[in-house]
């Protein structure tokens, strides 16, 4: 990432307002603000000149002032991993979004997009970046495809992909490195690809990843990892050097187990990350602001979990260093900043971006991308996606958690139903089948997704086949997306036309589309809260302990495909 400058005539406006010679462009008067090196709250006021802060002392006069009497003013939020594309929205209506509540900086991995257009993905995203309010980084796709068990619409990229990438202002290293056991065996082009950004930060992997194998991950470089679920494994990343992004996503929910580790001490180390999280759950709960307010309700001190949520991030990935820098309410620090009414309830009076307030910016709306229809798979029939009965292999799924159980039980079981992948590129590969528990006992209709992490094939899961070929077959003609069907009839449906993956529309109707499919998918017998998004991480090789991808069953602990029959 190349250092941001200023000019001299702006180094000369900073002295002079910081002096009290000029008027300030905005002064926020006697508010109580957190000092995030030293963790504690003072009161005075805080002055902005070009949108960096320049005093933090009282007395200051500004063009603008707003009383803060009463109030409390923290860092603005930096997401510390997220999938973009999992917002289901665009990057302008993403921004206009998460800014409001409190979310002024991200860091994003676009290789949801990449896997379905390879570099163009990642090229879109460092376009979109250099246009967002938002402050939005890219780290460069690692593991696209995420392994050899699947197959994907971007092909295979390498180092001589990713390397020409590294000289753009908003890319910041190497995304996380998902294909740990390919690090682990040395893989060569997994070896090269940490070799030719070991110079930079690079973000990790490695879901219940212990002992000696996590100090190899470790040893080459690898310096985060959003995917902790339990206490120890995060306790023995951190003593690793190892910073651990706390995760509360739409699926994949660690905060209750990772929010006793969050403390004074582990704040420096310790941030939040919301890795794939929907309109409906950010409208309806919130965005960071949520994660900081969990982690308060579940006794954290405020002023750590602030602090985690801002300065240890940006510190992470040297977001506070040169003229531009984020992270803290100190002079030279940009004017990102969050106005609170309570500072433990996490009540957002404004949001200010470089000094603005969020619903004073002007969100830009060009073009994204390629939005032409993506699936290009051949017509899916009942008979594609029969699969073998008896005794079979299952995967299971608990609400909330992206690891999977697994079992052997007869295939007609109660609570059994029918799983099937179907690769969506025209290559004519598959469809996979298989069997999952988990979704309900009384699970009548069938569910599909065209977001199906990370090569985003065309998943669907059902008591009946032809129920689940009417879904990948909708989805077919919709660009992707998401569709319930009972007895051959579409009850709803949210299209994605941007490949497979989101959409223009606004925050607001993709919420009240989600609300209609959870609505449909309970009245077809489905008990999952967020049956979408669970199902997409079904697809996922890399998360234990049993997936499905396009090219069969894979047992990911052997890191291997098994048939669907037990013996």
């Amino acid at each position: 990432m190349s250092a941001s400058r200023t000019t001299p005539d702006r180094l000369r406006r900073r002295i002079d307002g910081a002096l009290g010679k000029i008027p300030c462009d905005l002064v926020v008067k006697d508010v109580t603000t957190l000092d995030v090196f030293s963790g504690t709250w003072r009161v005075g006021d805080v002055a902005v000149i070009d949108g960096a802060i320049v005093g933090t002392d009282p007395g200051y006069s500004g063009t603008r002032e707003i009383s803060g009497r009463g109030k409390f003013l923290v860092p603005g939020f930096i997401d510390a991993h997220v999938h973009l594309e999992s917002s289901l929205m665009m990057p302008s209506e993403f921004e206009r979004t998460v800014l409001a509540r409190g979310t002024t900086a991200a860091i994003c991995d676009p290789h949801e997009l990449a896997n379905v257009m390879g570099v163009p993905g990642i090229e879109a995203f460092l376009r979109a970046a250099e246009r967002t309010k938002l402050d939005l980084r890219v780290m460069l796709s690692s593991c696209v495809p995420a392994t050899h068990l699947e197959t994907n619409g971007g092909g295979t990229l390498g180092v001589k992909d990713l390397v020409p990438l590294r000289a753009h202002p908003k890319a910041l290293g190497l995304a996380e490195m998902m294909n740990f056991p390919g690090l682990l065996a040395g893989d060569p082009a997994v070896l090269e690809k940490v070799a030719a950004f070991s110079d930079g930060v690079m973000d990790g992997h490695a879901p219940l990843l212990r002992g000696n194998a996590l100090s190899a991950y470790a040893a080459c470089g690898i310096s985060s990892c959003h995917e902790s679920s339990e206490a120890e494994e995060a306790a023995e990343k951190l003593r690793k050097g190892v910073a651990v992004w706390i995760r509360e996503g739409s699926v994949a929910k660690d905060l209750a187990a990772l929010a006793p580790l969050l403390n004074v001490g582990t704040s420096t180390t310790l941030g939040f990350c919301t890795d794939d999280r929907n309109p409906l759950d950010i409208l309806e709960e919130g965005h960071l602001d949520h994660l900081v307010r969990e982690a308060i309700r579940h006794g954290v001190a405020p002023e750590v979990a602030y602090r985690a949520a801002s300065w240890s991030v940006a510190r992470h990935y040297g977001l506070d260093r040169g003229s531009d820098r984020t992270g803290a309410i100190a002079p030279g620090y940009r004017a990102d900043f969050v106005l609170l009414d309570d500072a433990k309830s996490v009540s957002i009076a404004t949001a200010f971006r470089a000094g603005r307030p969020a619903d004073e910016l002007e969100f830009d709306s060009a073009r994204f991308g390629d939005d032409r229809n993506s699936i290009h798979s051949k017509e899916i029939a009942a008979s594609d996606l029969a699969s073998d009965e008896g005794n079979v292999h299952v995967i299971e799924v608990e609400a909330g958690k992206i690891l999977t159980g697994r079992s052997v039980k007869d295939s007609r079981a109660r609570g059994v139903a029918r799983l099937a992948v179907k690769e969506r590129y025209g290559k004519d590969i598959g469809p996979a089948t298989g069997y999952v528990s988990g979704f309900g006992e009384h699970f009548s209709g069938a569910i599909a997704s065209s977001v199906g992490h990370d090569s985003h094939n065309l998943i669907a899961v059902g008591a009946k086949t032809a129920d689940m070929a009417t879904a990948m077959n909708a989805l077919r003609k919709s660009g992707g997306g998401f569709c319930v069907v009972k007895d051959g009839a579409v009850l709803a449906e949210l299209a994605l036309p941007m490949g497979g993956l989101m959409t223009n529309a606004p925050a607001t109707e993709i919420r009240d589309r989600l609300a209609k499919l959870k609505a449909a998918s309970r009245s077809v017998g489905c008990e999952l809260p967020e049956p979408f998004l669970q199902l997409a991480f079904l697809s996922l090789p890399v998360i234990p302990s049993l997936k499905l991808t396009d090219r069969g069953l894979v047992d990911v602990d052997a890191f291997r495909i098994i048939g669907v029959r037990a013996s």
